[in-house]
C-alpha cells in the first residue's frame, strides 16, 4: 500500500516498514498493522504505551489472543500525568485481567514509551493505542520484522518492568475504593463522548 515504505537492510535479514497515519488516505494504517500482528501472534504480545485506551476491535483482539494461550503483557503508565487518560485506562483493567492479560504499571517515572513486541514483530513510533493517536493525530511508526531486533527490544522492556513496574492484581483492582471507581467510569464516559464527537462512537 502507498503509505508503507518497505526497507530491506542488505545482508541483515531485517525488514522494516514506515507506517503513517493521517486523516485522509491512511486513517487506520497503524491500527490495522497492530490488529494483523495480534491476530497472528502465537507466543507473546508485549505492549508498552503511555496512554492506552484501545477501541473494541483492539480490545477483542488482545483478549482473544490471551484466551488462545498467547502471553499478553501491558506495560502502562503508573503515575498520574493526565487524569482523564489515566482513569479511563483503568476502567478497562477488569476486562483485560479477566481474560488473563498481565498489566504492569510503571512507577519509577512517567512512561512515554510507544512500542510493542509481538513474537518476531516489533514497532517503535509516535502512536499510542488511544483515540487521539489512532483516530485524530498524525502519527508515524516503524515496524520491524526481525527476531534479533524483537529480542533486544523485549529485553529492554523486561528490564523496565523489573526495575520500575508494579503488577496490577485482579483482586486488588476489584477492591479499589468507590471514589476511584467513579473516576474510572466518569473518565471512560468522557473519553467515549469525545470519540462520539469525531463520528466514531461505534468503535469504542
Amino acid at each position: 500500500m502507498p503509505s508503507v515504505a518497505d526497507l530491506d537492510v542488505p545482508g541483515a535479514g531485517l525488514q522494516a516498514m514506515l507506517l503513517l497515519r493521517d486523516n485522509f488516505r491512511f486513517r487506520r494504517t497503524i491500527e490495522h498493522e497492530y490488529l494483523s500482528a495480534i491476530a497472528a501472534a502465537r507466543r507473546e504480545i508485549l505492549i508498552a504505551n503511555a496512554y492506552f485506551f484501545p477501541g473494541l476491535r483492539l480490545r477483542r483482539a488482545l483478549t482473544d489472543a490471551a484466551r488462545r494461550g498467547v502471553q499478553v503483557t501491558l506495560l502502562l503508565q503508573g503515575r498520574v500525568e493526565y487524569r482523564l487518560q489515566h482513569y479511563a485506562s483503568q476502567a478497562l483493567y477488569d476486562e483485560m485481567l479477566g481474560a488473563g492479560i498481565a498489566i504492569i504499571e510503571y512507577k519509577t517515572s512517567f512512561l512515554h514509551a510507544k512500542v510493542a513486541v509481538i513474537d518476531d514483530w516489533a514497532t517503535v513510533g509516535s502512536s499510542n493505542i488511544d483515540p487521539f493517536s489512532l483516530l485524530l493525530a498524525r502519527e508515524a511508526n516503524v515496524v520491524v520484522r526481525d527476531a534479533d531486533f524483537a529480542r533486544q527490544l523485549r529485553t529492554r522492556l523486561a528490564a523496565a518492568i523489573e526495575g520500575g513496574g508494579r503488577p496490577v492484581l485482579a483482586l486488588h483492582h476489584a477492591r479499589r475504593s468507590l471514589p476511584v471507581r467513579l473516576m474510572n467510569w466518569c473518565a471512560f464516559g468522557l473519553l467515549r463522548a469525545g470519540v462520539a464527537l469525531s463520528g466514531r462512537a461505534t468503535r469504542y
